[in-house]
């Protein structure tokens, strides 16, 4: 252990009362002391050499204990499990796992699975710390437990708020405050009725999924119907989003980027495909940027970031992706060439194409570069007199490349 110069004490409700002797010297023994003010007043009464409170950003205090290295002996009290959403993460990006020693307690998870009698391995488990609460929204399922963190005293009435307006409201919320300690209190109430009040800042939040006739339920596989987007006409049409998609083959933890993004329906619809993905969309119409921010926050993706500006100058500055989709404006003047100097090797692009100027434009690079160029017809049957007929959309032209 000499080498472990850095202890992290998950501290529960019950405070000192729940460590052991050990954990106890560990702290007292420590030359420096890091925590926040509900922490720190814990351990007022040891005689603690020296005691750092938290900065904002906690950035600043991440550098703080870094520096310290081989210099000091240093404590972090945490809450809970510091490895499941809490500073142990942080920390653990500075300080390699080998020169730190861990003391867990139970996460608040943990703590509230077993108040509500849940498979812990079976409940989704979120933070919405500090996040917006239309996070929650792509995991409203009937029949799904969720476990949340809340920011504060008021999450819990704003949840209720949104999974009401969603079709969600009569899901059984049960607010659990202060799980381990001596003030803990577990109160249920239905989302639509939400009336539970004097709510503990530090709540966890167990809804247990029940849908409405109207509840609009985000599924598992891409082509959402078109009018669950608000639009101009520029959208991506379900169809050929599904298959544009497919196309991208999103992985885990990748980037897009959504070029001429219109509604930002693919870039929405590629990160609802897993939580580790992140996709920027590119948009030159300002007014369609606030269109795409609020179809994010609909679709519970308030995450996807929006660069408003044209292609290809507003791409410069851009994170590198791992795949691009160029839905418009792929004719302009190097926007193409931007896209594949941009993408990272093995990286997908995707372009759609309703003019014969951009199929042209693909023929050529698919004539030149290789890749895949495929057409795609779809007709849709609709009133045709006092019978039905076959309406065909405007066929779309699909170039599929890997760098």
């Amino acid at each position: 252990m000499a080498d472990r110069w850095l202890t992290i004490v998950g501290i529960g409700e019950d405070g000192l009362d729940g460590l052991t002797d050990l954990t106890k010297s560990l702290i007292a023994n420590a030359e420096v002391v890091f925590g926040g003010e509900r922490h720190l007043r814990l351990v007022r009464g040891m005689n603690l050499a020296e005691q750092r409170r938290w900065q904002s950003p906690i950035e600043t205090s991440i550098e703080e204990v870094a520096r310290l290295r081989g210099r000091k002996r240093v404590c972090v009290l945490a809450s809970g499990d510091p490895f499941h959403y809490g500073i142990g993460a942080t920390l653990a990006r500075r300080v390699p796992a080998a020169e730190m020693l861990v003391i867990t307690s139970p996460s608040s998870f943990s703590l509230a699975a077993a108040r509500m009698g849940w498979p812990l391995q079976d409940v989704t488990t979120l933070s919405l710390h500090g996040r917006p609460i239309e996070l929650v929204l792509p995991h409203l399922h009937p029949g799904r437990k969720i476990l949340a963190l809340t920011s504060d005293e008021t999450g819990p009435a704003q949840i209720s708020g949104l999974l009401t307006e969603a079709g969600f409201g009569r899901s059984a919320m049960t607010v659990l405050d202060a799980l381990g300690g001596p003030h803990e209190r577990v109160r249920t109430a239905l989302a639509q009725t939400f009336d539970i009040e004097n709510i503990s800042p530090l709540n966890v939040l167990a809804i247990d999924i029940l849908a409405d006739e109207n509840a609009r339920i985000l599924p598992l596989t891409p082509g959402l119907p078109d009018d669950w987007f608000d639009h101009d006409g520029q959208i991506t049409k379900r169809e050929v989003r599904a298959l544009t998609l497919s196309a991208l083959a999103p992985r885990r933890g990748e980037l897009l980027w959504d070029i001429g993004a219109g509604s930002g329906s693919v870039g929405i619809e590629w990160m609802l495909a897993d939580p580790s993905l992140s996709a920027i969309a590119v948009e030159a119409d300002p007014i369609r940027g606030a269109r795409i921010a609020d179809n994010a926050a609909l679709m519970g993706v308030p995450g996807l970031t929006i660069r408003v500006g044209r292609a290809p100058q507003v791409l410069e500055k851009l994170e590198q992706p791992d795949a691009i989709f160029i839905g418009g404006g792929g004719t302009e003047e190097g926007v193409v060439d931007a896209a594949i100097d941009a993408l990272k090797p093995g990286g997908r692009l995707v372009a759609n194409a309703v003019t014969l100027e951009m199929e042209a434009l693909l023929a050529l690079l698919h004539q030149q570069m290789g890749g895949s160029l495929t057409r795609i017809q779809i007709a849709r049957a609709e009133p045709l007199g006092a019978m039905s007929g076959w309406r065909p959309a405007m066929p779309v032209t699909q170039w599929v490349w890997v760098k």
